[in-house]
């Protein structure tokens, strides 16, 4: 039986789908467990708790607006390769998103209140450049996870040594967020110019100072 195309209204509603899953946490299931587990909680100091708990928010708004992007990339990329290059991302980048929304738990804390506004950003942008053209919208992905590799190297760096939990799973984001920005080079992406990825690394800034707090 030949398969069913599916429409603009389907892709839309499928969308509406992951929109909702990502912004309120729910629905959502790893695909690989949790690199942390097994392993003990270490008992940090309220300080250092807080502290922790604000870099996991960070890279949890990371992997949503990481969702968004796929996923606005995804519905405006032309080739079906790239097409299925981003879906296959994206279902990567909800491990992560899991992940951190478990650690978030654990550190009795929540998610930043400002990931609807940064997930609209982040798909209209990556719908904006998936079409514009395949080459873009790979450029903008190999750009983008080199932001998110600075970030996560920077927090790894900022963890206490006996948080052995939050460490092993910012490890394994940092492995597979590299692996997405080689593959959208290796498959065509352009290399974005200084200009472009200073605007985006400002942009990232802001991002990291509100989520850390908001």
């Amino acid at each position: 039986m030949q398969e069913r195309r599916l429409s603009l209204l389907d892709k839309l509603i499928g969308e509406a789908d992951s929109v909702i899953k990502t912004i309120t946490s729910r629905g959502n299931h790893a695909s690989r467990p949790s690199p942390s587990q097994g392993h003990l909680e270490s008992e940090l100091s309220e300080p250092a708790r807080k502290h922790v708990a604000g870099l996991m928010r960070v890279n949890h708004t990371g992997e949503v607006c990481a969702q968004a992007l796929y996923q606005g990339q995804a519905l405006t990329a032309k080739l079906p390769t790239v097409r299925d290059e981003m879906q296959q991302a994206a279902l990567e980048e909800v491990d992560h998103l899991v992940w951190c929304e478990e650690r978030l738990r654990e550190l009795d804390s929540r998610a930043s209140y400002l990931n609807p506004a940064w997930y609209g950003m982040s798909f209209a942008l990556g719908a904006i450049a998936g079409a514009i053209g395949d080459k873009v919208s790979l450029g903008f992905v190999a750009a983008t996870e080199e932001q998110v590799c600075s970030h996560l190297r920077d927090h790894l760096k900022q963890l206490p040594d006996e948080d052995r939990k939050s460490s092993l799973i910012l490890q394994q984001m940092l492995e597979d967020e590299q692996r997405h920005g080689d593959n959208a080079l290796e498959a065509g992406g352009m290399n974005f110019p200084r200009p472009i990825k200073q605007a985006m690394s400002a942009l990232s800034l802001l991002m990291t100072r509100t989520s850390y707090r908001i």
